[in-house]
């Protein structure tokens, strides 16, 4: 049967190109997709990969692979190794995640459409777990999960053609399922369209997982995992990146006034859907759910569990702009929060230029919190000093107390009372414990100067944080001097409280 015109003449003039280009030629195949093959596989089927072999570049997040500069497929080939290793959630806190690539989440895969991709997983010998992958950007049953399961110690290989384009989650996919990926097995690949993506000034990897410990947020030491909270659906972490401050801080993200920025955002879930917002910026443009249809002048974005989305948006004025979701408890009580930095020149013209990190950011915008760390591994040593509780305290004070009572103590007249030089913590320190834990509602006089205001519990704090804050608090501003405990802060917390309601 012999071929329309209009396909001859459209092969003819691929080779023509070709002959004037360095680049491997298309096949005419790539021009004239079979009639057969579907509407997905014709948009990224461009025949059989050209030129040598090419090995992925993987980064580790935030940071993202350079652009692709093909214009022919290619095969591609990703080494990725399963590694199972402690690390730090929170300031103190340790937990066993498992990875791909040694961070959480995983490596970040950059390929274009069309290419044909050789995958390689290795499970580190030290490993107790078999793992395998399930890429969302795979056409094929399991997305490479059933030609992967690795034991410890072990590869496995299998090969897929990019045949769409857009930005897919991978994740492990040994049962139990859920578990694998709460422990931090998951990541991104993008799949490029041929003709690239449009030219930013910065892209960055962000990735949100729930994770599920046995203690509470920011309780002290390794915490294993908790398979009741995780069915529940009840995560004591929500997180960035897969800690707690990986995106503030030092840590922060980093542009310049006048330039663009990409976020490739992912949803490693395994249980929550992300609200994805950034405050303080609106986005010219996101593609949802990793599709190819734009939406403009966005605010916040939807992000289902085992997906993602790219946004764009681009920077005015400087400042701190804190990556959060939205589900706001998740941001300032969980740890879902992160800081793209914008340095350069004001626009007053645009905004007013006033700037309070600390209403937002607590006590992570200190640029970190290693005096918090090394508080806390010096009281599971059975060392900790009066010298090191006033450095975590203060460090913690920020944010979670000098809102209200304001960075030197002073609080604000006629409606938050001092904590400098006062009186009343003077008069009897330790009730200052019951205080922060049970709240204080009703008149005091600090100072001479009455008070009617409301003292909400600060339960979303360990009993460390409180005695750290607690000891700074009473060791600064010309108060008294003294030291409290964790178990003093405990024993305080089991009894009532000022202003507590009989029991029934």
């Amino acid at each position: 049967m012999s071929r329309p015109l209009s396909t001859v003449l459209a092969a003819l003039a691929v080779f023509a190109l070709a002959a004037c280009s360095d680049k491997p030629p298309a096949s005419p195949a790539a021009a004239t997709p079979p009639a057969s093959t579907s509407v997905a596989s014709q948009r990224g089927d461009f025949g059989p990969p050209q030129g040598e072999p090419i090995h992925a570049v993987l980064t580790s997040p935030p940071h993202v692979p350079p652009p692709i500069h093909r214009n022919y497929p290619a095969k591609v080939i990703v080494e990725l190794e399963v590694v199972e290793k402690e690390m730090p959630i929170s300031e103190g806190v340790s937990y066993t995640f498992w990875t791909f690539g040694g961070t959480v989440p995983g490596s970040f895969i950059r390929v274009r459409q069309g290419d044909t991709v050789e995958f390689h997983l290795k499970n580190a010998p030290d490993s107790k777990m078999p793992h395998n992958i399930d890429l969302h950007g795979v056409t094929g049953p399991g997305g490479g999960a059933a030609s992967s399961f690795t034991a410890p110690g072990h590869e496995s290989q299998f090969t897929f053609k990019a045949l769409n384009q857009g930005i897919f989650v991978y994740h492990c996919a040994t049962a139990p399922v859920g578990m694998h990926i709460a422990n931090g097995m998951y990541g991104l690949i993008l799949v490029e369209p041929p003709e690239g993506l449009a030219p930013v000034d910065h892209e960055y990897y962000v990735m949100q997982g729930d994770f599920y410990t046995t203690g509470k947020y920011r309780q002290k030491g390794l915490q294993p995992f908790d398979m009741e909270k995780a069915i529940d659906e009840h995560p004591t972490y929500v997180l960035f990146n897969g800690r707690e401050g990986a995106l503030t801080g030092d840590n922060a993200l980093t542009a310049k006034t006048n330039e663009t920025v990409r976020l490739f955002v992912g949803n490693g879930g395994p249980n929550l859907v992300s609200s994805f917002h950034v405050i303080g910026e609106i986005f010219d443009k996101v593609q949802p759910e990793g599709g190819t249809i734009a939406q403009h002048n966005v605010q916040t974005t939807l992000i289902p569990s085992g997906g993602a989305a790219t946004v764009e948006f681009h920077t005015d004025v400087p400042g701190s702009y804190v990556l959060v979701d939205h589900s706001i408890f998740r941001a300032f009580n969980k740890g879902a929060l992160g800081i793209l930095k914008v340095d350069g020149p004001e626009d007053k013209s645009i905004y007013s230029g006033k700037e309070v990190d600390s209403v937002y950011l607590g006590d992570r915008s200190e640029p970190n919190l290693k005096a918090v760390t090394v508080a806390a591994q010096a009281h599971a040593a059975g060392t900790l000093t009066k010298e090191e509780q006033i450095a975590a305290g203060k460090q913690l004070f920020t944010g979670t107390c000098s809102v209200c009572h304001q960075a030197n103590g002073e609080g604000l007249a006629n409606v938050f009372p001092p904590l400098a030089k006062s009186d009343f913590l003077a008069a009897d320190p330790k009730r200052a414990m019951s205080i922060v834990t049970h709240g204080l509602t009703g008149k005091i006089t600090v100072n001479g100067h009455e008070y009617d205001s409301v003292m909400p519990p600060m339960s979303q704090l360990n009993d460390d944080e409180v005695a750290n804050i607690l000891t700074y608090v009473i060791n600064s501003w010309d108060n008294p001097g003294g030291q409290f405990s964790k178990e003093d802060v405990a024993k305080a917390r089991a009894e009532a409280g000022p202003h507590a309601e009989p029991e029934h």
